[in-house]
């Protein structure tokens, strides 16, 4: 099943542009997106392939490390993941329809 992972890292400084883009396009390849210019941390959306919620986040967490360390931005703990199933994406969906 495909996951949606989210993780944020927080650090100590503020995260330039050019370091968001460095990790953009580290996560490209996962289908993801970066985030964080001006704040004290940076983040990344991407997606995963895994039997479980809790599978897909440990997965997440290795790329999303993988993914910063060909970067210039520093290896900050990652205070925030979250995770939706491509299931639940399409529950959503589905409940909205009238």
């Amino acid at each position: 099943m495909r996951f949606s992972i989210s993780l944020y890292a927080e650090g100590d400084r503020e995260v330039s542009l050019e370091e968001v883009v460095e990790l953009a396009d580290a996560v490209a390849g996962l289908e993801g997106i970066a985030s964080g210019y001006g704040t004290m941390g940076y983040g990344a959306q991407i997606v995963v392939e895994a039997d479980n919620s809790d599978a897909a986040v440990d997965i997440a967490l290795e790329k999303f490390a993988s993914a910063v360390s060909v970067t210039s931005l520093p290896p900050w703990p990652v205070v925030k993941a979250e995770s939706v199933s491509e299931d639940d994406d399409y529950a959503d969906l589905e409940d909205q329809i009238p």
